[in-house]
């Protein structure tokens, strides 16, 4: 189980994720994530930014943020597939969320 008020969870992995499209994180990149993020049910998700924190698999979490491009995003991820979902967010976000033009 996450404790979303412990600074590191015992056997979390983690990741900075840097917003590089030019429109933010707007409704359909947050989709994608959080899409991603409910195919491992055995894994919590949580992001956070500037010291808030949302569930990874709640798309009016996500969007609270209203994160910029430029805006970075820690993601918390616990329990089985942990590191694949991370390696899937982090492959969602190089590719630019699907959008053009692509991250480099």
């Amino acid at each position: 189980m996450f404790d979303f008020f412990s600074p590191k969870n015992k056997g979390e992995k983690r990741i900075t994720l840097t917003i590089t499209n030019p429109l933010g994180f707007h409704a359909r990149p947050a989709a994608k994530f959080v899409d991603i993020a409910k195919r491992y049910e055995k894994c919590e998700v949580v992001v956070e930014k500037n010291g808030q924190r949302v569930n990874g698999k709640s798309i009016m979490g996500l969007m609270l943020f209203a994160a910029e491009q430029g805006s970075e995003l820690d993601v918390i991820a616990l329990g089985d597939g942990a590191e694949q979902c991370l390696l899937e967010l982090k492959e969602l976000f190089r590719n630019n969320f699907g959008e053009w033009p692509p991250a480099k």
